[in-house]
Protein backbone atom coordinates (compact mmCIF):
# COMPACT_ATOMS: atom_id res chain seq x y z
CA UNK A 1 0.00 0.00 0.00
CA UNK A 2 1.12 3.11 -0.67
CA UNK A 3 0.41 7.04 0.25
CA UNK A 4 -0.34 9.97 -1.90
CA UNK A 5 0.04 13.07 -0.26
CA UNK A 6 -2.45 15.78 -1.93
CA UNK A 7 -2.77 19.50 -1.50
CA UNK A 8 -5.89 20.45 -1.92
CA UNK A 9 -6.52 24.21 -0.87
CA UNK A 10 -5.04 24.96 2.95
CA UNK A 11 -5.00 21.32 3.94
CA UNK A 12 -3.18 18.12 3.41
CA UNK A 13 -4.93 14.91 3.14
CA UNK A 14 -3.41 11.58 3.00
CA UNK A 15 -5.12 8.82 -0.05
CA UNK A 16 -4.46 5.22 0.64
CA UNK A 17 -4.59 2.83 -2.35
CA UNK A 18 -4.04 -0.50 -3.06
CA UNK A 19 -3.56 -2.61 -5.94
CA UNK A 20 -6.91 -4.39 -5.98
CA UNK A 21 -8.73 -1.13 -5.21
CA UNK A 22 -9.65 -1.27 -1.85
CA UNK A 23 -7.88 0.57 1.58
CA UNK A 24 -8.36 2.71 3.93
CA UNK A 25 -11.47 5.23 3.97
CA UNK A 26 -10.39 8.56 1.87
CA UNK A 27 -10.23 11.63 4.62
CA UNK A 28 -12.97 14.21 4.53
CA UNK A 29 -12.42 16.61 2.03
CA UNK A 30 -10.53 19.82 2.31
CA UNK A 31 -12.30 22.99 2.57
CA UNK A 32 -12.73 25.21 -0.38
CA UNK A 33 -9.95 28.10 -0.65
CA UNK A 34 -11.37 30.80 0.59
CA UNK A 35 -12.79 29.22 3.84
CA UNK A 36 -9.15 29.14 5.76
CA UNK A 37 -9.43 25.90 8.22
CA UNK A 38 -8.37 27.31 11.66
CA UNK A 39 -6.77 25.39 14.28
CA UNK A 40 -7.70 27.88 16.56
CA UNK A 41 -10.18 30.55 16.27
CA UNK A 42 -10.72 34.25 17.02
CA UNK A 43 -12.21 33.03 19.84
CA UNK A 44 -10.05 30.94 21.43
CA UNK A 45 -11.78 27.71 20.48
CA UNK A 46 -9.44 24.70 19.60
CA UNK A 47 -10.92 23.17 16.67
CA UNK A 48 -10.44 19.67 17.54
CA UNK A 49 -12.50 16.97 17.88
CA UNK A 50 -11.63 13.17 19.48
CA UNK A 51 -13.00 10.16 17.65
CA UNK A 52 -12.93 6.64 17.57
CA UNK A 53 -12.05 6.32 21.32
CA UNK A 54 -13.26 2.77 21.53
CA UNK A 55 -12.66 1.44 24.93
CA UNK A 56 -10.98 4.36 26.14
CA UNK A 57 -14.62 5.92 26.63
CA UNK A 58 -14.58 5.01 29.87
CA UNK A 59 -11.61 7.22 31.38
CA UNK A 60 -14.49 10.00 31.20
CA UNK A 61 -16.28 7.96 33.40
CA UNK A 62 -13.18 7.32 36.32
CA UNK A 63 -13.20 11.41 35.92
CA UNK A 64 -16.89 11.82 36.01
CA UNK A 65 -16.06 15.47 38.36
CA UNK A 66 -14.12 17.60 35.58
CA UNK A 67 -16.28 15.30 32.94
CA UNK A 68 -19.56 16.96 34.28
CA UNK A 69 -17.90 20.88 34.51
CA UNK A 70 -16.56 20.83 31.33
CA UNK A 71 -19.76 19.59 29.42
CA UNK A 72 -22.09 22.67 28.00
CA UNK A 73 -24.41 24.10 30.76
CA UNK A 74 -27.60 22.79 29.21
CA UNK A 75 -26.64 19.33 30.04
CA UNK A 76 -25.17 20.39 33.57
CA UNK A 77 -28.98 22.07 34.55
CA UNK A 78 -30.55 18.34 32.81
CA UNK A 79 -28.19 16.32 35.34
CA UNK A 80 -28.69 18.71 38.14
CA UNK A 81 -32.89 18.33 37.81
CA UNK A 82 -32.17 14.49 37.11
CA UNK A 83 -30.44 13.60 39.30
CA UNK A 84 -32.22 15.58 42.32
CA UNK A 85 -35.70 14.29 40.84
CA UNK A 86 -34.44 10.85 41.35
CA UNK A 87 -33.29 10.70 44.17
CA UNK A 88 -36.61 12.44 45.70
CA UNK A 89 -38.28 9.83 44.20
CA UNK A 90 -36.16 6.97 45.13
CA UNK A 91 -36.06 7.90 48.58
CA UNK A 92 -40.23 8.28 48.86
CA UNK A 93 -40.54 5.15 47.86
CA UNK A 94 -38.69 3.88 50.24
CA UNK A 95 -40.80 5.73 53.07
CA UNK A 96 -43.81 4.32 51.28
CA UNK A 97 -42.97 1.23 50.86
CA UNK A 98 -41.88 0.95 55.02
CA UNK A 99 -45.04 2.01 55.73
CA UNK A 100 -47.03 -0.03 53.12
CA UNK A 101 -45.33 -3.15 55.27
CA UNK A 102 -46.24 -2.45 58.36
CA UNK A 103 -49.86 -1.91 57.62
CA UNK A 104 -49.75 2.02 58.71
CA UNK A 105 -51.32 2.75 55.16
CA UNK A 106 -55.06 1.49 56.63
CA UNK A 107 -54.00 2.03 60.35
CA UNK A 108 -53.04 5.75 59.99
CA UNK A 109 -56.30 7.52 61.32
CA UNK A 110 -56.36 4.89 64.34
CA UNK A 111 -55.89 6.83 66.98
CA UNK A 112 -54.88 4.17 69.19
CA UNK A 113 -52.34 3.01 66.64
CA UNK A 114 -48.86 4.13 66.36
CA UNK A 115 -46.84 4.30 63.04
CA UNK A 116 -43.47 4.31 61.72
CA UNK A 117 -43.99 7.84 60.27
CA UNK A 118 -47.09 9.60 61.62
CA UNK A 119 -49.48 10.66 59.32
CA UNK A 120 -48.11 9.06 55.89
CA UNK A 121 -51.17 7.07 54.60
CA UNK A 122 -50.36 7.11 50.38
CA UNK A 123 -47.46 8.00 48.20
CA UNK A 124 -47.84 11.76 48.17
CA UNK A 125 -47.77 11.95 52.10
CA UNK A 126 -44.16 9.61 51.80
CA UNK A 127 -42.81 12.26 49.08
CA UNK A 128 -43.96 15.66 51.86
CA UNK A 129 -42.31 13.57 54.41
CA UNK A 130 -39.34 13.00 52.62
CA UNK A 131 -39.11 16.63 51.15
CA UNK A 132 -39.20 17.80 54.45
CA UNK A 133 -36.80 15.94 55.88
CA UNK A 134 -34.11 16.11 53.68
CA UNK A 135 -34.43 20.76 53.41
CA UNK A 136 -34.90 20.25 56.96
CA UNK A 137 -38.29 22.24 56.58
CA UNK A 138 -40.39 20.30 59.86
CA UNK A 139 -43.47 21.36 59.70
CA UNK A 140 -44.13 18.94 62.67
CA UNK A 141 -47.31 17.24 61.29
CA UNK A 142 -45.39 13.90 59.94
CA UNK A 143 -42.38 12.43 61.82
CA UNK A 144 -40.51 9.19 62.71
CA UNK A 145 -42.23 6.80 66.14
CA UNK A 146 -39.77 5.30 68.09
CA UNK A 147 -41.60 1.79 67.30
CA UNK A 148 -39.92 2.01 64.03
CA UNK A 149 -36.19 0.95 64.01
CA UNK A 150 -36.15 0.24 60.01
CA UNK A 151 -37.34 4.15 59.83
CA UNK A 152 -34.15 5.26 61.50
CA UNK A 153 -31.97 3.18 59.41
CA UNK A 154 -33.26 4.69 56.57
CA UNK A 155 -33.41 8.05 57.83
CA UNK A 156 -29.64 7.71 58.64
CA UNK A 157 -28.90 6.34 55.34
CA UNK A 158 -30.97 9.18 53.65
CA UNK A 159 -29.20 11.80 55.37
CA UNK A 160 -25.84 10.32 54.33
CA UNK A 161 -26.78 10.12 50.73
CA UNK A 162 -28.60 13.61 50.49
CA UNK A 163 -25.28 15.33 51.98
CA UNK A 164 -23.07 13.04 49.02
CA UNK A 165 -25.64 14.56 46.21
CA UNK A 166 -25.39 17.71 47.42
CA UNK A 167 -21.90 18.55 47.65
CA UNK A 168 -21.35 16.81 44.15
CA UNK A 169 -23.86 18.35 42.35
CA UNK A 170 -23.71 22.05 44.13
CA UNK A 171 -20.11 21.99 44.20
CA UNK A 172 -20.18 21.18 40.12
CA UNK A 173 -22.14 23.57 39.66
CA UNK A 174 -20.26 26.60 41.80
CA UNK A 175 -17.02 25.64 39.85
CA UNK A 176 -18.85 26.06 36.37
CA UNK A 177 -20.01 29.32 37.46
CA UNK A 178 -16.57 30.37 39.04
CA UNK A 179 -14.57 29.51 35.96
CA UNK A 180 -12.91 32.15 34.61
CA UNK A 181 -13.61 31.24 30.83
CA UNK A 182 -15.79 34.92 30.97
CA UNK A 183 -12.75 36.52 32.42
CA UNK A 184 -11.03 36.37 29.47
CA UNK A 185 -13.66 37.76 27.01
CA UNK A 186 -12.26 41.07 28.56
CA UNK A 187 -8.89 40.06 27.48
CA UNK A 188 -8.56 41.64 23.90
CA UNK A 189 -5.99 40.56 20.92
CA UNK A 190 -5.46 42.56 17.76
CA UNK A 191 -7.45 41.19 14.76
CA UNK A 192 -4.27 41.80 12.72
CA UNK A 193 -0.15 40.72 13.42
CA UNK A 194 2.43 42.96 12.13
CA UNK A 195 5.74 42.70 10.66
CA UNK A 196 8.21 46.00 10.27
CA UNK A 197 11.34 47.43 11.61
CA UNK A 198 11.90 48.09 15.09
CA UNK A 199 15.41 49.47 16.56
CA UNK A 200 16.82 47.94 13.32
CA UNK A 201 15.72 44.57 13.10
CA UNK A 202 12.69 43.05 11.58
CA UNK A 203 9.77 41.99 13.92
CA UNK A 204 6.91 40.46 14.05
CA UNK A 205 4.28 42.45 16.73
CA UNK A 206 0.57 42.15 17.79
CA UNK A 207 -1.35 43.73 20.54
CA UNK A 208 -2.51 42.59 23.88
CA UNK A 209 -5.11 44.61 25.97
CA UNK A 210 -7.19 44.24 29.42
CA UNK A 211 -10.50 45.74 29.73
CA UNK A 212 -11.18 45.76 33.25
CA UNK A 213 -9.42 47.47 35.89
CA UNK A 214 -8.83 44.16 37.69
CA UNK A 215 -5.23 43.32 36.72
CA UNK A 216 -3.74 39.64 35.80
CA UNK A 217 -1.61 38.48 38.50
CA UNK A 218 1.61 36.74 36.52
CA UNK A 219 0.51 37.10 33.18
CA UNK A 220 2.70 35.56 30.98
CA UNK A 221 2.38 34.92 26.76
CA UNK A 222 3.39 32.10 24.71
CA UNK A 223 3.14 31.75 20.99
CA UNK A 224 3.25 28.58 18.78
CA UNK A 225 4.18 28.52 14.90
CA UNK A 226 2.12 25.64 13.84
CA UNK A 227 3.03 24.69 10.12
CA UNK A 228 3.30 21.53 7.73
CA UNK A 229 6.47 20.22 7.26
CA UNK A 230 7.70 16.91 6.14
CA UNK A 231 11.13 15.70 7.90
CA UNK A 232 14.12 14.57 5.71
CA UNK A 233 13.28 10.91 6.61
CA UNK A 234 10.02 11.35 4.55
CA UNK A 235 7.84 12.04 8.10
CA UNK A 236 5.08 14.50 7.26
CA UNK A 237 3.83 16.32 10.15
CA UNK A 238 0.83 18.14 9.81
CA UNK A 239 0.49 20.62 12.38
CA UNK A 240 4.33 20.55 13.42
CA UNK A 241 4.34 22.91 16.54
CA UNK A 242 7.18 25.94 16.86
CA UNK A 243 8.01 28.26 19.55
CA UNK A 244 8.41 31.81 18.88
CA UNK A 245 10.49 33.73 21.50
CA UNK A 246 8.40 36.50 22.61
CA UNK A 247 11.06 37.68 25.23
CA UNK A 248 11.82 34.29 27.08
CA UNK A 249 15.87 35.01 27.75
CA UNK A 250 15.35 38.66 28.92
CA UNK A 251 12.03 38.18 30.49
CA UNK A 252 9.32 40.30 28.22
CA UNK A 253 7.09 37.42 28.51
CA UNK A 254 6.54 38.57 31.70
CA UNK A 255 3.25 41.02 31.00
CA UNK A 256 2.47 44.12 33.77
CA UNK A 257 -1.20 44.21 31.52
CA UNK A 258 -2.12 47.45 33.14
CA UNK A 259 -2.22 49.16 29.72
CA UNK A 260 -2.68 47.65 25.82
CA UNK A 261 0.93 45.68 25.02
CA UNK A 262 2.80 45.08 22.12
CA UNK A 263 4.41 42.22 21.89
CA UNK A 264 7.64 41.53 19.91
CA UNK A 265 8.96 39.13 18.10
CA UNK A 266 12.24 39.35 16.42
CA UNK A 267 13.14 37.59 13.39
CA UNK A 268 16.58 36.14 13.58
CA UNK A 269 18.79 33.24 12.43
CA UNK A 270 16.60 31.65 15.07
CA UNK A 271 13.48 32.56 14.20
CA UNK A 272 11.06 29.78 12.17
CA UNK A 273 10.43 33.28 10.01
CA UNK A 274 14.44 33.55 9.14
CA UNK A 275 13.42 32.84 5.02
CA UNK A 276 9.96 34.68 5.23
CA UNK A 277 9.89 37.61 2.51
CA UNK A 278 7.22 39.65 1.41
CA UNK A 279 7.03 37.19 -1.46
CA UNK A 280 6.91 34.15 0.04
CA UNK A 281 4.11 34.96 2.80
CA UNK A 282 1.69 34.93 -0.58
CA UNK A 283 2.59 31.22 -0.65
CA UNK A 284 3.44 29.95 2.53
CA UNK A 285 0.70 28.58 4.65
CA UNK A 286 0.86 28.71 9.15
CA UNK A 287 -0.78 29.86 11.41
CA UNK A 288 0.45 31.65 15.11
CA UNK A 289 -1.16 30.61 17.88
CA UNK A 290 -1.07 33.23 21.20
CA UNK A 291 -1.63 31.94 24.35
CA UNK A 292 -1.37 34.42 27.32
CA UNK A 293 -2.08 33.11 30.76
CA UNK A 294 -2.45 34.57 34.23
CA UNK A 295 -4.53 34.60 37.85
CA UNK A 296 -7.47 36.38 38.31
CA UNK A 297 -7.08 39.24 40.63
CA UNK A 298 -10.32 39.20 41.95
CA UNK A 299 -10.96 35.10 42.65
CA UNK A 300 -7.39 33.64 42.58
CA UNK A 301 -8.12 30.97 39.60
CA UNK A 302 -5.85 30.43 36.46
CA UNK A 303 -7.61 32.21 33.44
CA UNK A 304 -5.88 31.90 30.11
CA UNK A 305 -7.01 33.23 26.47
CA UNK A 306 -6.00 32.05 23.16
CA UNK A 307 -6.05 33.67 19.35
CA UNK A 308 -4.65 33.09 16.44
CA UNK A 309 -2.99 34.75 13.10
CA UNK A 310 -3.07 32.89 9.86
CA UNK A 311 -0.90 34.20 7.05
CA UNK A 312 -3.29 36.59 5.63
CA UNK A 313 -3.99 38.14 8.88
CA UNK A 314 -0.17 39.10 9.04
CA UNK A 315 0.44 42.56 7.61
CA UNK A 316 3.58 43.42 6.09
CA UNK A 317 5.03 46.95 6.34
CA UNK A 318 2.20 47.66 8.91
CA UNK A 319 2.63 49.40 12.98
CA UNK A 320 -0.10 50.05 15.35
CA UNK A 321 -1.07 53.37 16.15
CA UNK A 322 -0.61 54.73 19.64
CA UNK A 323 -3.69 54.37 21.70
CA UNK A 324 -2.23 56.08 25.11
CA UNK A 325 -2.17 59.45 26.09
CA UNK A 326 -1.87 61.99 28.49
CA UNK A 327 -4.25 63.46 30.15
CA UNK A 328 -4.84 65.56 33.18
CA UNK A 329 -3.30 63.72 36.40
CA UNK A 330 -4.18 59.89 34.52
CA UNK A 331 -3.39 58.37 31.13
CA UNK A 332 -6.39 57.25 28.79
CA UNK A 333 -6.25 54.47 26.49
CA UNK A 334 -8.26 55.12 24.00
CA UNK A 335 -9.68 51.54 22.17
CA UNK A 336 -10.95 52.70 19.31
CA UNK A 337 -7.57 52.86 18.21
CA UNK A 338 -6.42 48.97 19.43
CA UNK A 339 -6.86 47.21 15.89
CA UNK A 340 -5.35 50.02 13.43
CA UNK A 341 -2.14 49.96 11.73
CA UNK A 342 -0.61 52.31 9.30
CA UNK A 343 2.23 51.54 6.78
CA UNK A 344 6.07 52.14 7.42
CA UNK A 345 8.54 51.86 4.58
CA UNK A 346 10.15 48.10 5.32
CA UNK A 347 12.48 46.01 3.18
CA UNK A 348 10.65 43.24 1.54
CA UNK A 349 13.30 41.13 1.61
CA UNK A 350 13.55 37.98 4.74
CA UNK A 351 16.61 38.45 7.33
CA UNK A 352 18.66 35.65 5.43
CA UNK A 353 18.18 37.81 2.45
CA UNK A 354 19.53 40.69 3.95
CA UNK A 355 22.26 39.14 4.97
CA UNK A 356 23.70 38.00 2.10
CA UNK A 357 23.29 41.31 0.57
CA UNK A 358 25.23 42.72 3.05
CA UNK A 359 28.27 39.79 2.98
CA UNK A 360 27.90 40.47 -0.81
CA UNK A 361 28.58 44.35 -0.66
CA UNK A 362 31.34 44.54 1.56
CA UNK A 363 34.46 45.81 -0.35
CA UNK A 364 36.74 44.62 2.52
CA UNK A 365 35.91 41.01 3.27
CA UNK A 366 38.38 39.16 0.20
CA UNK A 367 41.40 41.91 0.79
CA UNK A 368 41.15 40.96 4.39
CA UNK A 369 41.23 37.19 3.63
CA UNK A 370 44.07 37.45 1.25
CA UNK A 371 46.16 39.76 3.25
CA UNK A 372 45.64 36.98 6.40
CA UNK A 373 46.99 34.22 4.31
CA UNK A 374 50.14 35.99 3.35
CA UNK A 375 50.54 37.08 6.65
CA UNK A 376 50.29 33.48 8.04
CA UNK A 377 52.71 32.26 5.61
CA UNK A 378 55.46 35.42 6.27
CA UNK A 379 55.17 33.94 10.24
CA UNK A 380 55.42 30.01 8.80
CA UNK A 381 58.77 31.12 7.37
CA UNK A 382 60.39 33.68 10.54
CA UNK A 383 59.58 30.17 12.84
CA UNK A 384 61.21 28.28 10.54
CA UNK A 385 64.45 30.25 10.45
CA UNK A 386 64.06 30.91 14.43
CA UNK A 387 64.69 26.56 14.08
CA UNK A 388 67.05 26.76 12.23
CA UNK A 389 69.07 29.60 14.21
CA UNK A 390 68.77 27.25 17.29
CA UNK A 391 71.06 24.35 15.67
CA UNK A 392 73.91 26.87 14.63
CA UNK A 393 76.49 27.09 17.46
CA UNK A 394 77.23 29.75 20.15
CA UNK A 395 80.01 31.09 18.52
CA UNK A 396 78.31 31.60 15.23
CA UNK A 397 75.14 32.90 17.21
CA UNK A 398 77.60 35.84 18.49
CA UNK A 399 78.96 36.57 14.36
CA UNK A 400 75.19 37.02 13.54
CA UNK A 401 74.79 39.96 16.51
CA UNK A 402 71.42 39.65 16.52
CA UNK A 403 69.13 36.93 16.57
CA UNK A 404 66.51 38.77 14.51
CA UNK A 405 68.16 39.38 11.88
CA UNK A 406 67.36 37.36 9.26
CA UNK A 407 63.63 38.21 10.33
CA UNK A 408 63.90 41.66 9.44
CA UNK A 409 66.05 41.21 6.02
CA UNK A 410 63.00 38.88 4.93
CA UNK A 411 60.60 41.68 5.43
CA UNK A 412 62.24 44.22 3.93
CA UNK A 413 62.49 42.15 0.70
CA UNK A 414 58.63 41.21 1.24
CA UNK A 415 56.04 42.88 -1.57
CA UNK A 416 54.41 46.16 -1.21
CA UNK A 417 51.34 44.20 0.40
CA UNK A 418 53.17 43.37 2.90
CA UNK A 419 55.08 46.36 3.62
CA UNK A 420 52.25 47.99 4.93
CA UNK A 421 51.91 45.19 7.74
CA UNK A 422 55.32 45.35 8.33
CA UNK A 423 56.55 49.07 8.42
CA UNK A 424 55.81 48.72 12.31
CA UNK A 425 58.45 46.85 12.56
CA UNK A 426 61.00 48.71 11.13
CA UNK A 427 63.86 50.64 12.63
CA UNK A 428 63.03 54.37 13.16
CA UNK A 429 65.49 55.21 9.70
CA UNK A 430 64.24 52.35 7.34
CA UNK A 431 60.68 53.99 7.85
CA UNK A 432 62.06 57.62 6.85
CA UNK A 433 63.43 56.30 3.97
CA UNK A 434 60.64 54.21 2.85
CA UNK A 435 58.65 57.24 3.51
CA UNK A 436 60.57 59.46 0.75
CA UNK A 437 59.13 59.21 -2.76
CA UNK A 438 61.35 58.05 -5.65
CA UNK A 439 62.95 55.16 -2.97
CA UNK A 440 62.49 51.86 -5.14
CA UNK A 441 62.11 48.83 -3.41
CA UNK A 442 65.69 48.01 -4.49
CA UNK A 443 67.11 50.95 -2.48
CA UNK A 444 65.31 50.16 0.59
CA UNK A 445 67.07 46.63 0.32
CA UNK A 446 70.08 47.61 -0.27
CA UNK A 447 70.18 50.22 2.68
CA UNK A 448 68.76 47.47 4.34
CA UNK A 449 71.22 45.24 4.27
CA UNK A 450 74.14 47.76 4.52
CA UNK A 451 72.67 49.03 7.96
CA UNK A 452 72.35 45.46 9.41
CA UNK A 453 76.23 44.63 7.93
CA UNK A 454 77.90 46.92 10.56
CA UNK A 455 76.34 44.89 13.45
CA UNK A 456 78.13 41.77 11.94
CA UNK A 457 81.43 43.61 11.11
CA UNK A 458 81.54 44.55 14.72
CA UNK A 459 80.61 41.60 15.74
CA UNK A 460 83.85 39.64 13.68
CA UNK A 461 85.91 42.45 15.43
CA UNK A 462 85.38 40.80 18.94
CA UNK A 463 85.89 37.43 18.31
CA UNK A 464 89.11 35.44 19.07
CA UNK A 465 91.81 36.03 17.07
CA UNK A 466 91.72 32.40 15.02
CA UNK A 467 87.73 33.24 13.86
CA UNK A 468 89.14 36.63 12.78
CA UNK A 469 92.04 35.13 10.74
CA UNK A 470 89.56 32.79 9.29
CA UNK A 471 87.03 35.55 8.54
CA UNK A 472 89.71 37.61 6.68
CA UNK A 473 88.94 40.81 8.67
CA UNK A 474 85.44 41.55 7.44
CA UNK A 475 84.18 38.53 4.87
CA UNK A 476 84.64 35.13 6.95
CA UNK A 477 82.82 32.89 4.21
CA UNK A 478 85.59 31.78 1.95
CA UNK A 479 87.97 30.95 4.87
CA UNK A 480 85.48 28.86 7.61
CA UNK A 481 85.62 24.63 7.34
CA UNK A 482 83.39 23.04 5.06
CA UNK A 483 81.43 21.74 7.96
CA UNK A 484 80.46 25.22 9.06
CA UNK A 485 80.12 27.01 6.01
CA UNK A 486 77.48 24.31 5.17
CA UNK A 487 75.44 25.28 8.44
CA UNK A 488 75.99 29.10 7.28
CA UNK A 489 74.41 28.62 4.13
CA UNK A 490 71.98 26.56 5.30
CA UNK A 491 70.77 29.16 7.97
CA UNK A 492 70.70 31.50 5.03
CA UNK A 493 68.66 29.79 2.39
Amino acid sequence: MSALRRKLGDEYQVVSTSASGGGLPPTPRAAPRGKRQRFVDKNGRCNVQHGNLGGETSRYLSDLFTTLVDLKWRWNLFIFILTYTVAWLFMASMWWVIAYMRGDLNKAHDDSYTPCVANVYNFPSAFLFFIETEATIGYGYRYITDKCPEGIILFLFQSILGSIVDAFLIGCMFIKMSQPKKRAETLMFSEHAAISMRDGKLTLMFRVGNLRNSHMVSAQIRCKLLKSRQTPEGEFLPLDQLELDVGFSTGADQLFLVSPLTICHVIDSKSPFYDLSQRSMQTEQFEIVVILEGIVETTGMTCQARTSYTEDEVLWGHRFFPVISLEEGFFKVDYSQFHATFEVPTPPYSVKEQEEMLLMSSPLIAPAVSNSKERNNSVECLDGLDEVGTKLPSKLQKITGREDFPKKLLRMSSTTSEKAYSMGDLPMKLQRISSVPGNSEEKLVSKTTKMMSDPISQSVAELPPKLQKLSGGGRMEGNLPPKLRKMNSDRFT
